[in-house]
């Protein structure tokens, strides 16, 4: 099942309950009827044919229950910038690094705080383990480890 806006604002508003999902710093401008756009922590240019990887602003924190994808906004999509390495496993804690590949004409600047992705959250049915790989707590743009 997909979260709607709706959940998602629920999830993000519970105080003191374990497996509370985190959005930070959360913007009701990103929010969308069943999604979360992802906003660039840096500015950046996509270099044509060039895979570049770049931190989302927010800080997420999944709890056993959810997962997510990600998945380019059209508008980026729509001049040739293509999203690799989309998927949030439950219990993931940290900054996203996103992995942007220019397959357009020209290069693209992206400036701090455009919104780049979206990430879509799905309920996990019986959860059993818990996200503890080497991405765990990640700040910044991470590479491959």
């Amino acid at each position: 099942m997909i979260l709607s806006a709706a959940e998602i604002a629920r999830r993000l508003d519970q105080e003191h309950v374990a497996g509370k999902l985190v959005i930070r710093p959360y913007n009701r401008e990103s929010q969308q009827p069943a999604s979360y756009d992802l906003r660039a922590a840096d500015v950046t240019c996509l270099p044509c044919g060039t895979c570049t990887l770049l931190p989302t602003l927010e800080w997420v924190e999944l709890p056993m229950d959810l997962a997510g994808t990600i998945r380019c906004r059209s508008s980026f999509g729509r001049r040739g910038v293509l999203l690799g390495a989309g998927f949030v496993d439950p219990g993931f804690r940290g900054q996203l690094t996103l992995c942007l590949t220019n397959m357009g004409k020209e290069n693209i600047m992206i400036i701090e705080n455009d919104r780049v992705a979206q990430m879509i959250l799905y309920e996990v049915r019986n959860p059993g383990e818990c996200y503890s790989g080497r991405y765990q707590d990640s700040l910044g743009v991470v590479g491959a480890k």
